[in-house]
């Protein structure tokens, strides 16, 4: 799959697996990204030590951003969530997280829900937002799951957040929305052949 977004990739580095990283670690899904504003940020998938992290991540986020997300409020993630989040197959279930200097500035993740799709979601920290950062991971979780099989993407949004929307309705994807018992429900197909025009990122 061919990425052309704004956000620059900067040259590929090898990165170290690091300390207890589990069996099946992806390490050629980290990349080094040059954001929108110029700032240098790291990708990865998600391992079970960032535990701790993504417990902060979530608890510093604005109330709205977290019920953008949740779809209701849900300030702290419990012990379960967390193990959930964390722990995941790098197939079926897939996380990346992006860091600047070890703090997570953001999450998208995707999970299997039948034979062919997979839903996917993510948040950006308040300060990270319109960085272009949820258009980067759309486009990595896109790739990776394309690459395991999957042949289509859904999620669902609130109406109210037209960021998240944007994201979707200008990315690289031929996107289908719904209206359905308040949310928006949207799907697109995956793959390089299902690539046109973009639009600014976010």
């Amino acid at each position: 799959m061919t990425r052309k977004t704004a956000i620059a990739i900067g040259p590929e580095t090898e990165h170290l697996p690091a300390a207890g990283t589990p069996a099946g670690y992806p390490g050629t899904l980290e990349c080094d990204v040059t954001t929108l504003l110029g700032t240098t940020v790291h990708v990865r998938p998600i391992r079970p030590d960032d535990a701790e992290r993504l417990a902060d991540f979530h608890r510093l986020l604005s109330p709205q951003s977290v019920y953008f997300r949740f779809f209701s409020p849900h300030p702290r993630l419990s012990h379960t969530e967390i193990e959930w989040f964390t722990h995941v197959d790098y197939a079926d279930r897939l996380a990346l997280v992006v860091e600047v200097e070890d703090v997570l500035v953001a999450v998208g993740r995707y999970d299997r829900i039948s034979g062919t799709e997979a839903e996917v979601a993510f948040v950006v920290a308040d300060a990270w937002q319109h960085h272009g950062i949820a258009t980067l991971l759309l486009e990595l979780l896109a790739q990776a799951a394309w690459m395991c099989g999957f042949d289509a993407l859904v999620a669902s949004t609130l109406p109210e957040n037209r960021d998240m929307l944007h994201v979707f309705t200008h990315s690289r994807f031929n996107v289908s929305m719904r209206f359905d018992d308040g949310l928006i429900s949207v799907r697109f197909p995956i793959g390089p052949a299902y690539h046109h025009g973009v639009g600014a990122p976010r």
